[in-house]
């Protein structure tokens, strides 16, 4: 129910079942929900084979700073099967649209050299920050032992020189196995704060969304409405705040992002304080 002297109670689920029943395609954060870096999420993999065997799509939209193709590769390595879902977008396949749009650009990718596929076959520069016209943070350096701060003087150097930046994967943290690590949002945000304009390739961002109903309406044929996208993640700020404004519904998954103790309703409250909308539910993990 409703309470007219505040926000909507959002209730606590074991399965996703009853909201499938009105959805004609899941957008399904991957990390945090699907699996957690080291090794897939049984009872995900099943809710998303189950939808898709009802006749659903299942889309899974991830904040990676890499092309779709490698991510599908590492799903199949964490043990998540190509049946589980229809396709993958990411920031990174975003990211390459707006790099490619910069034809011939120089610029200086901040992020790890296993990133380095985003730009691969697109007519661009890399060079050193010295001599870019534009940043491509995909993240930090060595995300095991960095933190923001450890760029602090890097990032306002660049923003003295008013350089531009994309921020191949807007999520600050994400789980790697049992740790929080930090990710290219997290320099982006500190960017920001240092006077530099950022341009987000990803969720909760509205050009990730449009992508994903391109694919969709590929996929089914007719465009689907947003209201039949269910929209399922571990985000607060990124994946349930991105598909509330995008005009889909949204379930959260209490990933050890945002809770690391048995989830209630009180920590809900708390969470989802002053965001604009409120999911659908909320699962302690992705389950049909």
């Amino acid at each position: 129910m409703h309470d007219d002297h505040g926000p909507a109670r959002i209730p606590i689920v074991a399965s996703i079942a009853p909201f499938a029943a009105d959805a004609d395609a899941f957008v399904c954060d991957i990390w945090g929900v699907i699996h957690n870096g080291v090794a897939a999420y049984p009872c995900a993999v099943e809710a998303c084979l189950k939808f898709r065997e009802a006749g659903g799509i299942v889309v899974l939209l991830s904040n990676a700073p890499r092309p779709s193709t490698a991510v599908e590769t590492q799903l199949a390595r964490l043990g998540v099967s190509r049946t589980a879902y229809d396709a993958v977008v990411t920031s990174g396949d975003l990211t390459r649209r707006l790099i490619a749009e910069r034809k011939g650009v120089s610029l200086f990718h901040l992020g790890p050299d296993r990133d380095r596929g985003l730009f691969e076959g697109l007519d661009v520069s890399l060079v050193d920050a010295d001599a870019a016209r534009l940043i491509v943070c995909s993240g930090l350096f060595d995300d095991t032992r960095e933190g923001p701060e450890d760029y602090r003087t890097r990032l306002s150097a660049l923003a003295a020189r008013r350089l531009p930046m994309i921020c191949a994967n807007p999520d600050i943290v994400v789980e790697r196995g049992d740790r929080l690590v930090y990710c290219a949002g997290a320099l982006a945000s500190l960017y920001e704060e240092l006077g530099g304009n950022v341009i987000y390739a990803g969720k909760p961002h509205a050009p990730i969304y449009d992508m994903v109903s391109e694919i969709i309406a590929s996929l089914k044929g007719p465009p689907v409405p947003r209201a039949r996208m269910l929209a399922i993640g571990d985000g607060i700020r990124t994946d349930i705040a991105g598909a509330l404004r995008a005009g889909m519904r949204a379930v959260f998954v209490a990933s050890a992002v945002h809770v690391d103790a048995p989830l209630e309703e009180t920590t809900l409250s708390t969470l989802f304080e002053g965001l604009e909308g409120r999911p659908v539910a909320a699962m302690p993990a992705l389950a049909w």
